[in-house]
């Protein structure tokens, strides 16, 4: 089993942590983890790929264990995380990777792609939503903060970030209680509970509108480069339906697709049937 080795990078003010395993000259695997989660969501599917990958996950902007300047001296918006995020794939030297995208990860790795697209070799995304037909019924207070960024819608979404909407919601919903550890949803609890935490979270709730802006780009993206694509879903997703993971063939009629039955975070219970789908489809997708 390949060691991992838990590092720093500085990109500007920021201090990025990240997970690294696998060999040093082996194919790239960048992993994009989403909200309000952290690079520990991938701590059990990073021992199943990392005897052929090399395999890099950060936590983004504003999560996990990154430091970032305090709110006010720093803009948390997807555009600034993608930013961060090519300032540190330049800074450990990445060239040539995959992508796995899930969840936050997803319009932040496709502003990355769009970038670079002489980089991508893949793209893995577990419900990473790039088109409208994946949003489920479930988003209205995010959207009426959206089209009226009041006060009062603001604090309308600060029900998205409460214990009990992680763990029963965003974890629970669809998810095996008896194969779902608490360890993944008690350290994001953890994490939204730190100082100043919600009003970040609740900054790039408003910003998340440029994502849905942007699909029409992500989309045309698709369409030009044609890169390999693997969509591997939770099919109990309370967010991200799987129309989302279905209308990747819109753009990319090869894409491959796949429906656990699993939940948002579907690596907390289905981690090894996921590595499966991920290590046939890279085998046959990356040259070496």
């Amino acid at each position: 089993m390949s060691t991992i080795h838990y590092r720093r990078k500085k990109v500007g003010e920021v201090d990025i942590f990240y997970r690294e395993a696998g060999p040093a000259d082996a194919p790239v695997l960048l992993l994009l983890h989403g909200f309000p989660s952290a690079s520990h969501m991938f701590r059990d599917l990073i021992p199943l790929l990392a005897d052929r990958y090399r395999v890099i996950a950060p936590d983004l902007a504003g999560f996990g264990q990154t430091k970032v300047p305090p709110r006010g001296t720093f803009t948390y918006g997807f555009d600034q995380l993608a930013q961060v995020l090519a300032g540190f794939v330049d800074a450990i030297g990445l060239q040539r990777y995959a992508m796995y995208i899930f969840d936050y990860g997803a319009p932040v790795g496709l502003r990355l792609a769009m970038q670079h697209p002489e980089r991508v070799t893949a793209i893995i995304s577990q419900n990473g939503n790039a088109y409208e037909e994946g949003f489920s019924d479930q988003w209205g207070p995010w959207q009426a903060y959206w089209r009226e960024p009041t006060e009062a819608h603001r604090e309308a979404c600060r029900a998205s970030l409460s214990p009990e909407t992680i763990r029963d919601w965003q974890y629970g919903t669809g998810a095996d209680p008896t194969l779902l550890s608490p360890d993944g949803y008690e350290l994001d609890i953890a994490y939204m509970a730190r100082s100043g935490a919600e009003e970040i979270q609740l900054d790039l709730i408003l910003d998340y509108r440029s994502n849905v802006a942007l699909y029409p780009a992500f989309q045309a993206y698709f369409r030009k480069h044609q890169p390999p694509l693997l969509a591997v879903w939770g099919r109990h997703d309370p967010a991200f339906i799987p129309a989302g993971a279905q209308a990747y063939r819109q753009d990319l009629p090869n894409a491959e697709i796949h429906l656990v039955d699993a939940g948002h975070f579907a690596l907390e219970t289905h981690h090894e049937e996921i590595a499966e789908h991920i290590r046939d489809f890279l085998a046959r997708k990356l040259t070496v």
